[in-house]
């Protein structure tokens, strides 16, 4: 069959992308699926970070690759051995697929899938097909997904079946920020009611640590970030306070919050920098989980001493050290409840020929979750 995609063919072209136009929005030959494949057609598709650290070249990944990796869609055709699928589900897509079989997963982490992220890598399917063809040429997928295009064919293991009262346009939006940002606070730090929270980084995942830190109960919750209008947002979403950390020291004004440092800081900004920042910021016996991807040659600096003299964790957090198919259901619950307003993330919804420009504003910070929607037009 024929679908309309994004392909990035090149990475490293510089802002603004606009004019640039790294995403090259074109008709593509898409394979049905094969053994254990989906062919889905995507009704939704969250434009990410992640996404932007490959076009920019900060996240090298094979080239040509139809982007995109937080999605929701409707499964149209199962392949040969799908078991717990058929044409008709809605579904949300989880970017590393989930093997069942290797360590990690055999021991509660699939995010740590060995097969599923070595397969991640290399811009195949799990069992290391490709399904997408350009000018008779194969064609990468972004993280097993490969979310901007109008259909697209995954491995079973990166799927998860919801019920079918969720619009997907919002369902989209858990398949990254939140299983990331609500899975750093509820699955990694395990944060305790009444324990002081600071967000560095206000982007979908750190809006989203926001929204989870009210979940735990968690108090103050204290949010930081450079630009005004993502603070404003935070507070709706449960910050207690707010810092702005162009205008004032941030690690300073945490500590004063909270009479000597947070409990646990969440950093979801991406830069050592600020990684260093939600560091100094925690008390002695604090916790920090980072979510953000900094560029792989990024080294970070910290005072050794303190992670034995003062007790102090720094852990690594990826998917929110979530199990998608238990996570998944039960976040999408507490939305239905009213307690997770995912839907006050998304600030933009756009078409496949909108994607350049919608790159320059999440570049720019002007935008937190913009939707792309395959089928619709400019």
């Amino acid at each position: 069959m024929r679908t309309r995609a994004a392909v990035l063919l090149e990475m490293g072209r510089p802002v603004p992308y606009r004019e640039t136009r790294p995403l090259v929005v074109e008709e593509l030959d898409l394979e049905g699926p094969g053994p254990g494949e989906v062919l889905v057609e995507v009704r939704a598709a969250g434009l990410c970070h992640s996404d932007l650290s490959v076009i920019d070249g900060s996240r090298p990944r094979p080239t040509p690759m139809v982007l995109g990796h937080e999605a929701a869609g409707v499964v149209r055709e199962v392949g040969p051995g799908v078991m717990g699928l058929k044409p008709g589900d809605p579904v949300v897509f989880s970017y590393v697929p989930m093997c069942g079989r290797c360590l990690p997963c055999s021991t509660g982490r699939p995010a740590l899938c060995e097969p599923g992220n070595a397969a991640n890598a290399k811009g195949t399917l799990l069992h290391g097909s490709r399904r997408f063809r350009r000018q008779g040429q194969p064609v990468h997928h972004h993280l097993g997904v490969s979310a901007f295009s109008q259909y697209t064919v995954v491995s079973e293991a990166s799927l998860v079946k919801i019920d079918d009262d969720i619009p997907l346009d919002i369902a989209a939006v858990f398949g990254c920020a939140v299983l990331t940002g609500v899975g750093a606070v509820v699955n990694t730090a395990r944060v305790e009611p009444g324990s002081a929270v600071a967000v560095f980084g206000l982007g979908g995942v750190g809006l989203a640590a926001v929204m989870g830190a009210q979940l735990a109960g968690a108090e103050p919750i204290i949010a930081v970030d450079v630009r005004p209008e993502k603070l404003k947002l935070a507070q709706t979403l449960g910050a207690s306070h707010v810092v702005n950390g162009r205008e004032e020291d941030a690690v300073r004004a945490v500590q004063e919050l909270t009479g000597g440092g947070a409990d646990y800081a969440i950093e979801a900004a991406g830069r050592v920098e600020v990684l260093e920042q939600a560091y100094r910021a925690v008390r002695r016996g604090g916790t920090v989980v980072t979510v953000g991807l900094p560029h792989p040659e990024a080294k970070l600096s910290l005072p050794a001493v303190s992670l034995v003299a003062e007790e102090r964790t720094l852990r690594g957090s990826y998917m929110g050290s979530s199990v998608p198919r238990r996570d998944l259901p039960r976040f999408l619950r507490l939305y239905r409840a009213g307690k997770l307003p995912v839907d006050r993330l998304i600030t933009h919804r756009i078409g496949l020929d909108e994607v350049n420009e919608g790159f320059d504003r999440l570049a720019q910070g002007e935008a937190v979750r913009q939707i792309l929607l395959p089928h619709t037009g400019r």
